[in-house]
């Protein structure tokens, strides 16, 4: 009994200090939400009082939808209101569509497969009253490619172009900016690979010029006017662009129209660009060994005719080289049906070197012609070597003596003490009919064959009509 007495007092003192609790938190959770509430009715108070006050520098400033995080751009831009799968002001004229490009480089030029390689910022502009929205203080909303899936695009292509993408890191290059007005700046960065049909026929003294072309795939100018912004100076380019084997000269800007059979006009635009080879490498690589083969071949007629050894391997060397030269150029150059002003240069250059080659041959081929034709006449006829004064009344019949060139001294000799290798026979003919030693008649024939003529005048021949050839081909190519 008295168990229970205790108990039921301990459950009332619990009771009333809980009550007690609960008073006290509640009082203070009132005086701190009484605190707030004072404070900001005379946060309020100060404001509203100082806006009535002049020369205050407080302003309310009123609201803008495009910058309010409550609004959504679809809802802002009534894009669910509207089928964006036609063109702005369908059925009516042509929506204009202005175009403007910034060149940031131009990365290659190649010969083989006749195309370029360009990135650049292709912008367009338009509008489109369906995309106008309400804003006090005209400010543009710009998006990124997630709005561009939802409304209408110009639909432009690269003509001839083998490869083209939008870059894509960290995201799509891709940017929508919208004016309150409807009109709408579009923006992507492209890199494109184009055709160029190139004229090699005065490479590498050329000069290149090559298109880009831009157009629309589906709308034809009845529905699509296709124009540049700003004229000519809608083409920018970045001043730091450069080609190692190319100057570029200019760029402008065309428009056209183009014509298929199968849908109609459409408008097309062009950027042109020149460009103007580098001829410093070719002349490194090219022209100077292809010359310097040449005059190496030239050495040979300064050697002896007798030494093989010598004179045929130069022979070969040199045009061995220049066959390896003309491979080379033409390895890295596009298999065309035409000659090319390089092919002309080594090709010439060719055939000197291979006419050294048969000088040689010829002036070998006539010394032993000349060698057998001593051999027979020394068998036949007897003769006499030596100064031979025709006033003398003799006759030599049957003897034969060899004068060998080296030991004659300066007979043979020119009057400048050139060396010149000459064999002089004397030839007395007796009648054929008289058997006796009696004088019937007598001949003499003096016969000079110099051996050394073709050398001779191979060291100015070649020279002089190398040299011509050079005057002529760098006045017409250069």
């Amino acid at each position: 009994m008295c168990s229970m007495q205790l108990d039921t007092v301990l459950v009332f003192i619990c009771v009333c200090q809980l009550g007690a609790a609960g008073r006290s938190a509640h009082k203070r959770g009132h005086k701190l939400e009484t605190y707030k509430q004072s404070r900001l009715r005379r946060e309020t108070t100060r404001v509203d009082g100082g806006s009535h006050k002049s020369g205050s520098p407080i302003f309310r400033r009123s609201p803008d939808m495009t910058k309010s995080p409550m609004t959504k751009s679809e809802q802002l831009l009534r894009i669910d209101d509207h089928d964006f799968t036609m063109r702005p002001a369908f059925g009516g004229p042509p929506i204009p569509v202005g175009v403007d490009v910034q060149v940031e480089s131009l990365d290659t030029i190649s010969e083989v497969d006749m195309d370029f390689t360009m990135t650049l910022y292709l912008r367009h502009y338009w509008k489109d009253e369906r995309l106008s929205f309400p804003s006090t203080n005209n400010q543009s909303m710009t998006f990124d490619s997630r709005l561009v899936k939802k409304i209408w695009v110009p639909d432009m292509f690269f003509v001839h172009s083998k490869r083209s993408f939008i870059h894509d890191t960290t995201t799509d290059n891709v940017m929508l900016r919208v004016y309150p007005d409807g009109n709408v700046l579009y923006s992507l960065r492209v890199t494109v690979t184009a055709m160029c049909n190139m004229d090699l026929s005065r490479f590498p003294l050329d000069t290149q010029t090559c298109s880009l072309e831009i157009e629309s795939y589906a709308y034809t100018d009845d529905d699509l006017m296709l124009y540049w912004k700003k004229g000519n100076e809608s083409l920018n380019t970045d001043d730091r662009i450069s080609l190692s084997q190319f100057l570029i000269q200019k760029f402008h800007t065309t428009t056209k129209l183009a014509f298929y059979s199968s849908t109609g006009w459409y408008n097309r635009l062009y950027i042109h660009f020149t460009l103007r080879r580098h001829i410093f490498f070719f002349l490194l690589q090219t022209y100077f060994p292809a010359t310097l083969m040449v005059m190496l071949s030239w050495v040979s007629f300064w050697i002896d005719r007798r030494a093989v050894p010598a004179r045929v391997p130069l022979g070969i060397t040199t045009v061995l080289t220049m066959s390896t030269i003309i491979t080379g150029v033409n390895a890295s150059m596009p298999r065309v049906s035409y000659i090319k002003a390089v092919d002309i240069y080594l090709w010439v250059s060719f055939v000197f070197v291979f006419l050294s080659v048969i000088e040689y041959a010829a002036v070998n081929y006539l010394t032993t012609v000349q060698e057998r034709r001593e051999r027979k006449l020394r068998n036949q006829l007897p003769c006499t070597c030596g100064i031979a004064n025709p006033d003398e009344d003799m006759m030599m019949t049957t003897c034969y003596s060899d004068v060998d060139p080296n030991t004659t001294g300066t007979y043979g000799m020119p009057e400048n003490g050139g060396r010149q290798e000459r064999i002089l026979a004397q030839l007395t003919l007796a009648d054929g009919q008289s058997q006796s030693r009696v004088k019937t008649s007598r001949g003499y024939v003096n016969i000079w064959i110099d051996t050394h003529a073709i050398d001779k005048y191979s060291r100015v021949i070649f020279p002089g009509a190398y040299t011509l050839f050079n005057i002529i081909y760098w006045s017409i190519y250069s």
